[in-house]
């Protein structure tokens, strides 16, 4: 019986060494629309930080709407409004996904840590959300036209 037991032991053993000296899946190369979309949504974030008025004028689709972590739908200049606040502290992405729709659209989704200055009238918004935004292209240009925040935890709120 002991004899049983150190033979488990030996193969077990042996299987995880030989588990350990493998390399991991090499991660999948972008494609030319994920680099670019990608690319535009991390200069949204950074946008968004700044609330970087020019940026949104030339970036944004002129039916461009959200929904916001609280389930408002906004449109117009009330979303782009919205879109940048200053009251923002972080905005850390990661994880992100492009999914294409056609030709001239996709859908990049990701999930983010936020931190924001509290407001008066309630606490801060949900510190772990999920993003999902539409980009369009017009004319050989990619425009977001609709962007949205879900709490990822609602105990978080």
């Amino acid at each position: 019986m002991k004899a049983g037991w150190m033979i488990c032991a030996f193969f077990l053993l042996a299987s995880v060494v030989s588990g350990a000296g493998q390399s991991p899946a090499a991660a999948k190369a972008l494609s030319p629309l994920e680099q670019t979309l990608i690319a535009s949504e991390k200069s949204l974030i950074e946008a968004k930080k700044k609330d970087d008025g020019a940026f949104f004028k030339r970036t944004l689709s002129a039916n461009f709407s959200l929904v916001g972590a609280d389930g408002r739908l906004l449109q117009g200049q009330e979303a782009v409004d919205d879109l940048g606040d200053s009251g923002l502290v972080e905005l850390t992405a990661y994880d992100m996904r492009v999914v294409a729709v056609g030709e001239d659209a996709a859908i990049v989704t990701y999930d983010a840590i936020v931190r924001k200055k509290p407001e008066e009238d309630q606490g801060p918004p949900p510190r772990y959300q999920h993003f999902s935004s539409v980009w369009v292209k017009q004319a050989d240009a990619w425009k977001l036209k609709f962007h949205q925040a879900t709490a990822a935890h609602w105990g978080d709120w």
